[in-house]
């Protein structure tokens, strides 16, 4: 891992209007360095994805600094974006809404392509992409309808990662995917990030998938970070009661697993008034 710091975000605040306003987001700080892969993960509305887009640009802020490069992120309006930030990549968690449905996946993965090109980056072919994300180099003339979700999913990993990304933000990327998919798919997406020198941000909720692939691990809770550690460490000694609650919901290897009950309010309110650690 390079020591280079290619995503530093400080105190990064998300609210949605409503009445009163809701705060997906609360003074969240995250570090990617190049060639490091960061996992974010918890439950359902702890506010991962507002976090993910956030940092991607896609969604305003009502508070603290992002930097990609050394560059500050603003958020994307009608105007092209800088040349410099499109070395922030992201994949969704559905392919079949990004990939365009009226384009042969040859010319989509065709765009990344011009992309790092036209950062004078090195050029690449789109064949030799299908054949990193384990496809056919003969598809190119197909169209993303021709394909299952997994195999889309791939494409669409090519297509950001063809853009020879610094920073490729990964929203919950595996969780549409089979069982039998999922693990293989996010180290696909870990071993091609290192290939191409970049950084991952990885957003999940599959606790067993990190564990495989995240170099460090940060833990969110209702909009705030609760604890952030190397991910061995994390997972050898979880400090927060929180974390402990996620880890004990893995299923255990004897196949019959383990579920915690449901955490009740007094659970929910004793997290939230833990300090972070």
């Amino acid at each position: 891992m390079s020591d280079a710091m290619v995503l530093d975000a400080q105190g990064v605040t998300v609210r949605y209007p409503g009445n009163p306003p809701v705060t997906a987001v609360d003074d969240v700080s995250v570090q990617v360095a190049s060639g490091e892969t960061v996992a974010l993960v918890g439950e359902s509305g702890s506010g991962k994805s507002s976090l993910a887009r956030a940092v991607a640009g896609i969604e305003r802020t009502a508070g603290g600094l992002i930097t990609f490069d050394g560059m500050p992120v603003a958020p994307m309006g009608v105007r092209r974006r800088p040349v410099a930030l499109t070395g922030i990549q992201m994949v969704f968690q559905d392919p079949s809404t990004s990939l365009n449905p009226r384009r042969r996946i040859g010319d989509q993965i065709g765009d990344g392509i011009q992309t790092a090109l036209a950062r004078g980056d090195q050029g690449s072919r789109v064949e030799e992409w299908l054949e990193r994300v384990g496809l056919d180099p003969s598809w190119t003339r197909r169209y993303p309808h021709q394909f299952s979700g997994g195999q889309k999913q791939r494409i669409a990993i090519a297509r950001a990662l063809a853009a020879r990304p610094k920073l490729l933000i990964a929203d919950e990327p595996i969780s549409a995917l089979d069982a039998s998919t999922q693990t293989s798919v996010a180290a696909l997406m870990r071993d091609l990030v290192a290939e191409v020198g970049a950084g991952m941000l990885f957003i999940s909720h599959d606790l067993a998938v990190v564990r495989r692939i995240a170099d460090r691990t940060l833990v969110m809770y209702a909009g705030r970070m609760l604890e952030s550690r190397p991910t061995a460490e994390l997972w050898a000694d979880p400090r927060h009661p929180y974390t402990r609650s996620l880890l004990a919901a893995i299923p255990e290897p004897d196949g019959r697993g383990r579920i915690p009950a449901a955490p009740t309010a007094e659970d929910r309110a004793a997290w939230a008034a833990t300090p972070a650690v």
